[in-house]
């Protein structure tokens, strides 16, 4: 799935960022509710544009990332000039400002928000996998947070003749997953609370802060031979079976069941 450095642990204050995507969400919300009481209160239309839109440049300090900063402070700039094409120039209704709010909410559900954004997973970056992680024909290979499918095509390539699957708790990921990839059986499912013991390998582009949680469960329900592969993040508790930096330059880490451990 889709993925992005971790969030900052050391701010302190109104800057400190909740859970991503909730300052997006925050963010464009605050900018619509600013502009619909400017506009309301009978300010000047350049006034109330102006000062909802300085709502998102100051609230994008919480975005650890450029790209995370530019969809924070940008999100109702575009959001506008959007309504403006569907609505024409006219007064805007008040359920306006709730439409970017609730797409956001399909693409990102509010249990998912601990597990790794929409990031792709480079085309050529597993094709080393097999030298590493030799699997048989018709093994069983589930992408845990499938997003749009790109770790699944990836796997593909490495593994031309395995069965493929897909994890996915959005509504509209999983669905448009399903779509691109009809060779793969994608559904929808909380890639934690789902069932892994049926799977040869594992695959996981998730946060670094989520790599223990998915140890401990590949390591209650892989079956022994399993493996559990992330791209560049490491399980620093494990010790990997092998790693290899792929073409992007980001690191691929693969473990094998029964885990090795560091500090045993």
């Amino acid at each position: 799935m889709f993925n992005t450095p971790p969030e900052p642990t050391a701010t302190s204050g109104w800057r400190k960022a909740p859970p991503w995507p909730a300052p997006a969400f925050l963010s464009w919300g605050a900018s619509w509710v600013l502009f619909r009481y400017l506009n309301s209160e009978g300010w000047p239309p350049v006034w109330t544009l102006v000062l909802a839109a300085a709502v998102g440049v100051l609230l994008s300090v919480w975005g650890n990332s450029w790209w995370r900063k530019l969809f924070i402070a940008g999100g109702f700039p575009i959001s506008f000039a959007l309504s403006l094409q569907v609505l024409g120039p006219g007064d805007l209704p008040s359920w306006m400002w709730l439409l970017p709010l609730a797409i956001m909410l399909l693409v990102y559900p509010v249990n998912a928000w601990s597990d790794a954004p929409l990031f792709p997973t480079p085309a050529k970056a597993l094709l080393e996998l097999p030298t590493h992680a030799p699997l048989p024909v018709g093994a069983k290979v589930v992408d845990a947070g499938c997003g749009l499918g790109h770790g699944l095509r990836a796997l593909r390539l490495a593994y031309p003749q395995a069965q493929f699957f897909g994890l996915e708790w959005s509504v509209v990921l999983r669905w448009w997953c399903a779509l691109r990839l009809p060779w793969a059986r994608i559904r929808r499912a909380d890639i934690w609370e789902a069932d892994w013991s049926g799977y040869d390998m594992v695959y996981a582009f998730q946060r670094p802060e989520s790599m223990p949680r998915a140890v401990a469960k590949a390591a209650k329900q892989l079956r022994p031979g399993a493996y559990l592969v992330s791209l560049d993040f490491q399980a620093h508790d494990l010790v990997e079976k092998a790693r290899y930096q792929a073409p992007n330059g980001k690191m691929v880490w693969i473990y094998q069941c029964p885990f090795a451990y560091a500090h045993d």
